[in-house]
């Protein structure tokens, strides 16, 4: 892939050189104000032509041809570009300086057109003039200012062209702004509710061998896998400990679910989405904590015994528990899906209830 660094580089010097030139220009047509005037003049409500000749002296008519043709283009190619950055991350999203390039070139296209419009499109006025005094008849002056007031807006030629210029600039910038927030987290879709799990499937070792009853001793911790599903899967892993039946605490309806104090939960931890690779297990709980599960990412840590509930760390939620049986040849099998979605909290924060099978 070219590397559009030096392309980016000297774009990025002409449109800064292209705004020095239009800031010099702009310097070079600033007419010097009228000085002001001497002393006894009068001050009336009505001004004496010198006054008005003052007045007019510093006007400028402030749009040009070439000004709303400038601003017009620019609109257009930072509509463009924000356009081209919109479909870039639609269709090639790893290539990140190339959205970079085209959102950066898109902003600075915005802002050359802001900036020549305030010089060569919107009409301004410098005008030096004494203050006359109210009266009360003020019917002339009002009139005055209503009537420059309308003025202003007149100067510009291509309304038509400059409007459509900007709808498609904030068009492109809007969506700019938009599409990456696709980015905002993962994309799960229903992953987190549909898991490989279901009730009669076998439990098998990282070797893909069954996983039997015996082989889960106490005090050790066991990854396992569904029989005939992808062990990549995000709810295939499972963590398989045991414990002595008679300190189980489980949530109420789950009295089945852990044969011979067996139990299995999800390896995905619910803060952050991290494996659940480590087990405490204490050989004196009098002088310890009670055996639980770890994530070693942010440490939040899961008692088994009461349904992996979260006794440390920033975990929101129990990791779900999926219910065991033993079959007839020892051989570990699911009794049924998950208790719940699987993976972090804010990726089912509107889901509830035990997951499909």
């Amino acid at each position: 892939m070219n590397d559009p660094g030096p392309l980016f580089s000297r774009l990025t010097r002409l449109l800064l050189a292209l705004l020095v030139l239009l800031g010099l220009r702009r310097r070079s047509e600033t007419p010097t104000p009228p000085a002001s005037p001497p002393d006894g003049t009068s001050y009336g409500s009505d001004p004496s032509p010198s006054t008005e000749q003052a007045a007019g002296a510093g006007r400028q008519t402030g749009s040009t041809a070439g000004g709303e043709l400038a601003v017009a283009t620019a609109l257009l190619a930072g509509g463009a570009l924000g356009i081209a950055f919109c479909l870039l991350y639609a269709f090639d999203g790893s290539n990140t300086q190339m959205l970079g390039l085209t959102l950066g070139l898109a902003l600075l296209a915005i802002a050359a057109a802001l900036i020549v419009a305030a010089q060569q499109v919107f009409p301004r006025e410098t005008a030096v003039e004494p203050r006359p005094v109210l009266a009360e008849n003020r019917g002339p002056l009002e009139a005055e200012v209503a009537e420059g007031l309308v003025a202003a807006g007149q100067g510009i030629s291509r309304r038509r062209l400059l409007l459509g210029a900007a709808s498609l600039a904030g068009t492109g910038l809007a969506g700019a702004v938009i599409v990456p927030l696709d980015s905002l987290g993962p994309n799960v879709g229903e992953t987190i509710d549909t898991t490989p799990w279901k009730k009669g499937t076998a439990l098998l070792t990282e070797a893909g061998a069954p996983l039997s009853a015996e082989e889960v001793i106490e005090g050790s911790v066991v990854t396992a896998f569904p029989q005939g599903a992808d062990m990549r899967e995000l709810g295939s892993p499972i963590v398989v400990v045991r414990v002595q039946p008679s300190t189980l605490r489980l949530p109420a309806g789950r009295s089945g679910w852990a044969p011979e104090g067996i139990l299995a939960y999800s390896k995905i931890c619910t803060h952050a989405g991290c494996a659940v690779s480590l087990y405490r297990a204490p050989l004196n709980e009098e002088t310890s904590q009670p055996p639980a599960l770890v994530c070693p990412c942010h440490y939040s840590t899961f008692d088994v015994r009461r349904g992996a509930a979260v006794e440390f760390g920033p975990a929101g939620r129990p990791l779900p528990q999926l219910p065991l049986a033993i079959r007839g040849d020892g051989v570990l099998i699911a009794g049924g899906g998950f208790s719940g979605p699987i993976g972090p909290a804010w990726w089912n924060v509107r889901r509830e209830g035990p997951t499909k099978s």
